[in-house]
């Protein structure tokens, strides 16, 4: 564990971001393994900076931005724009550089980007720095690296942009925990946790509210339920708990976004085999205590026609990238289970990695894959949902 070496806390990182010093920011990920970014607050970045980001860690040098400042610079998504669109297509300054790729060139075109009156015309597309457009709420809603930049950056009281890089070892693959202690020893880094960076957040400022609350019958019998409001956006979200909760005792968890043909169809597949809220909902009043959170999140048609290509069998393109995204944005939910008194979870769903749970003070023990819980009738045990 990168443990090993002394962790400053939050603000000790809010103070060297504003001092336009390098850190090494590392990730938690939920299967005990660690990767870590150099970053900095992109308005101090300059060649010299670019040259250790692309030398000694080796990731591609990323900018991270708000959304509202990739509007502005109007710049497209890097892959289909019915996708989530993180991350955005390369850009390069159009004047004041030769081919871009020097790091006097690289650190150029950050200034110009994150410049208060930065235009389109200003940059040109594609080049070689790479932007990333974060969430509104940072790492409270998402605990990527680039969140943790911007968020850094905004408490330093600095224009929201950070420059980072992934450390890669010789090889080009993520630095190992050891590797990463002799990487920060070796370059006197400043060293903190986005966990930490998270817990610190939570404590200042929170991006759900609960609105309403009260008892509701359903098919499966009478739940609480719960209903909280984003203050960045203004979507709602709900969650569904019964029995006594507690920060100690493992709590049987769904986090569910709305998929039709899996929700509204009762569709199955062999090849993705995934909770439906039917399901859930059942099994949690099986188990008689757990926590239903629904995400409020509005299905695109090309969403919707995703689910049906699977269903019918069609090759689908790798979807990797953006499941992790998706996994990663696990911080609306985090804050509501949070809220609701939930600690140790029983996730419904399969083995992914979530980065940084460690914030919210929760930890997930174990996954729960549909039919793994199961329930008596008349003294025969059966699953759940059946």
């Amino acid at each position: 564990m990168i443990d090993s070496v002394p962790l400053v806390s939050a603000d000790q990182l809010i103070s060297e971001f504003r001092h336009g010093a390098l850190v090494l920011l590392v990730l938690d990920q939920s299967d005990g393994e660690q990767t870590a970014v150099v970053a900095m607050a992109a308005e101090y970045c300059e060649a010299d900076h670019v040259t250790f980001l692309a030398r000694q860690a080796r990731g591609l040098v990323s900018l991270a931005l708000t959304e509202e400042r990739c509007e502005q610079l109007n710049l497209p998504p890097m892959v289909d724009p019915a996708s989530s669109g993180t991350v955005k297509l390369s850009i390069e300054a159009s004047t004041g550089i030769d081919t871009g790729i020097s790091a006097a060139d690289r650190a150029r075109t950050v200034q110009v980007a994150v410049a208060p009156d930065a235009k389109p015309s200003e940059l040109v597309q594609p080049g070689h720095i790479f932007p990333v457009a974060t969430l509104t709420g940072g790492v409270l809603i998402r605990t990527g690296a680039a969140e943790a930049g911007v968020d850094l950056a905004t408490l330093a009281g600095l224009t929201p942009a950070a420059v980072f890089a992934e450390v890669l070892d010789a090889d080009g693959d993520l630095a190992n925990a050891a590797a990463l202690v002799d990487f920060a020893n070796k370059h006197d880094l400043t060293v903190g946790r986005v966990t930490d960076l998270v817990n610190y957040r939570l404590n200042h400022y929170r991006t759900v509210d609960l609105i309403r609350s009260g008892t509701i019958t359903t098919r499966h019998g009478d739940f609480m339920l719960s209903v909280y409001q984003e203050s960045t956006q203004g979507h709602v979200h709900m969650a569904l708990s019964l029995g006594d909760i507690s920060v100690d005792t493992p709590t049987l968890v769904r986090v569910h976004t709305t998929a039709s043909m899996r929700d509204l169809f009762s569709v199955t597949s062999a090849e993705q085999v995934s909770w439906s809220i039917k399901d859930s909902l059942s099994c949690v009043a099986a188990e008689g205590s757990g926590v239903v959170v629904l995400i409020n999140k509005e299905e695109t048609n090309a969403d919707l026609l995703a689910q049906v290509d699977a269903v019918l069998g069609a090759d689908l393109p790798d979807d990797s990238q953006q499941r992790s995204v998706g996994y990663s944005q696990v911080g609306m939910g985090a804050q509501i289970l949070r809220d609701l008194g939930v600690g140790k979870i029983r996730l419904m769903g399969a083995p992914v990695k979530y980065n940084a749970l460690e914030g919210f003070g929760l930890e997930v023990v174990e996954f729960v894959e549909p039919g793994a819980v199961r329930r008596e009738r008349y003294g025969v045990k059966y699953n759940c949902y059946d």
